[in-house]
């Protein structure tokens, strides 16, 4: 006796399935970073409503701890744009990178375009499908999920933060300990230190000249100008990635 078959899941649940174990890694991590940002910035006198927000507007993990430090400093409308160029002009690398991953996506493109952050892209970039996936919603998924957990890890953070009563002390030295982890990360990952040695030596001698309250802009001019002048020298010795 022959068993009638199955029936054969939906292309896009097949979809959903593989994006949904693929991102869980990241979920786990998300919940921790997102929620410590929401405690932040409940920290720093935000409502719940500020993290959550935030956090689905700009969608960059780096630039939204940044931001608070900007929403609580005067108006400054050059040094806002510029910080949070320097911090996700790596994005631009992304982008150029996905190109042809992305040709063809339709509707689904802009919204895959909005959603590149470094884990979506990293899981993009590396992980192949199965054969029977198809490749756009699964690339769709990934990207859904990921903003899914970090904004909701915020909001999380932000609601818990202002509802259980916890000592806060300590915790605005989160936004200062990631930058160093990435900083050590960006070190370790480079062939040559020079490019780590640029921004550390720029920065430490503009806020020497310039005092604490000056010195990020001309630090960024002078990072900027050295980069560009001895790129030639840095590429050659694996200073930027290829």
């Amino acid at each position: 006796m022959v068993l009638p078959k199955s029936p054969a899941r939906p292309p896009i649940l097949n979809a959903f399935r593989e994006a949904l174990t693929a991102t869980l890694p990241i979920a786990a991590g998300f919940l921790f970073i997102g929620a410590a940002y929401g405690f932040y910035m409940q920290r720093m006198g935000f409502s719940f409503w500020y993290p959550m927000l935030m956090a689905m507007i700009i969608f960059g993990g780096s630039l939204e701890f940044v931001t608070v430090t900007m929403l609580l400093s005067p108006f400054a409308p050059l040094q806002a744009f510029l910080m949070a160029l320097m911090i996700q002009a790596r994005h631009l690398f992304y982008g150029i990178a996905m190109l042809d991953r992305y040709k063809g996506m339709g509707w689904k493109k802009p919204f895959l375009i909005y959603g590149m952050c470094d884990e979506t892209f990293a899981l993009i970039f590396a992980k192949k499908p199965h054969p029977d996936v198809d490749p756009g919603w699964f690339m769709l998924f990934v990207t859904l999920l990921d903003y899914t957990y970090w904004f909701t890890s915020a909001a999380l953070g932000g609601i818990f933060g202002s509802l259980v009563p916890f000592d806060t002390k300590g915790i605005d030295f989160v936004m200062t300990s990631m930058f160093i982890v990435i900083f050590v990360e960006q070190v370790r990952q480079q062939k040559t230190p020079l490019t780590a040695s640029i921004g550390l030596c720029s920065a430490v001698i503009c806020r020497l000249l310039f005092g604490p309250d000056h010195f990020l802009i001309p630090t960024m001019i002078v990072i900027l100008i050295l980069v560009t002048g001895l790129r030639k020298r840095i590429t050659q010795k694996g200073g930027f990635p290829s």
